[in-house]
C-alpha cells in the first residue's frame, strides 16, 4: 500500500453521467435529464415511479430525440405488471403464494394472471425467432 507524500494534491472525483443516445460523458451538473414513459421500468425503490425511465442526455436535442424513441415505444401495461411481479420476486422475501405476491405488487389475481401470459408469450416469441449466422 503506497502513502501520498506530505502535500500532495488530492484527486477531486466529481460525478459522471454519460448521455444515453451517444454516449459522451459529461460533469453531472451538466447533464439534461428528464422521465419519459417506459412499460419495462419498475423502480427498486419507489414504486411512484413505475412506468417511468429516468433518461440523461448531453444537451437537449439528445434528450429530444432519446423521448422521441420512447414515445413511439408502444406502452403495454401487462410489461409494466410482469416487471413489478420481477421486482417482487427478485427483492425482499420469498413470495409464496398469490395472495403475497397481489400485497407485494399492488396488482390483482387478474392482472398477474395476464402479466405472465404477457411475459410467457413473449418467451414463445423470442424462441421462434430464427438465429443470426
Amino acid at each position: 500500500m503506497s502513502r501520498r507524500k506530505k502535500g500532495a494534491a488530492r484527486a477531486e472525483t466529481s460525478p459522471v453521467e454519460l448521455c444515453d443516445l451517444c454516449a459522451a460523458t459529461l460533469p453531472a451538473g451538466d447533464a439534461v435529464r428528464g422521465y419519459v414513459p417506459d412499460s419495462s421500468s419498475a423502480q427498486s425503490g419507489d414504486d411512484w415511479f413505475d412506468g417511468l425511465r429516468l433518461v440523461t442526455a448531453c444537451g437537449d436535442a439528445h434528450f429530444q430525440a432519446v423521448r422521441e424513441t420512447y414515445r413511439r415505444r408502444p406502452f403495454v401495461t401487462e410489461e409494466l405488471w410482469a416487471a413489478k411481479i420481477t421486482r417482487a420476486l427478485t427483492n425482499g422475501p420469498p413470495v409464496l403464494s398469490l395472495v403475497q405476491l397481489a400485497s407485494r405488487t399492488g396488482l390483482q389475481e387478474p392482472q398477474i394472471r395476464r402479466a405472465v401470459a404477457w411475459h410467457n408469450e413473449r418467451l414463445r416469441r423470442q424462441r421462434q425467432r430464427p438465429v443470426d449466422p
